[in-house]
């Protein structure tokens, strides 16, 4: 039994179903920073410049096209495992970006639009797995969008002051 449903594991995994956690460009939370230079190779990996419980390196400013959109990728990392990522892109690229995370990541956990004042039209997607998250957060204002990706409370601490 253990052996068919490692089979259908792998015939899952190459039919282009994603079930394991969220990644980028197959760099997935959990990789080492030699992964993530391998895949990419013109990121600036370097401590921290502040104390955080949520990460001691990072790697900047890699260049990526995911879903076939252009951005660019910072990873985060603590005991040489990425704990999130945070990929920048333009704004108008949001709609195409969501369409590709709701086949790539699955149906989201909640999907808003919405139209404060302020800020102008905010558009909202995000995806939970156990403790892992993604969020995808476009403003109509801004001239970029995000996606961000994590586990655990990344989001909380990575800029606690300490």
């Amino acid at each position: 039994m253990t052996r068919m449903r490692a089979i259908f594991g792998l015939m899952l995994l190459h039919s282009g179903c994603v079930f394991a956690g969220y990644d980028a460009n197959e760099i997935a939370l959990g990789a080492s920073e030699k992964a993530v230079l391998k895949q990419f190779p013109t990121a600036h990996c370097a401590a921290l410049q502040w104390k955080s419980r949520a990460a001691e390196r990072r790697c900047d400013d890699s260049k990526i096209v995911f879903g076939g959109v252009p951005g660019r990728i910072t990873f985060y990392l603590k005991g040489d495992r990425v704990e999130a990522f945070d990929m920048r892109f333009d704004t108008k690229d949001a709609d195409r970006m969501a369409a590709f995370l709701k086949k790539r990541y699955g149906a989201p956990a909640e999907e808003t639009r919405a139209n404060p004042e302020a800020r102008g039209p905010i558009y909202k997607v995000e995806w939970k797995k156990g403790e892992e998250r993604a969020v995808l957060t476009s403003q109509t204002q801004k001239s970029r969008s995000s996606l961000t990706v994590w586990r655990g409370d990344f989001e909380d601490e990575i800029y606690r002051v300490r």
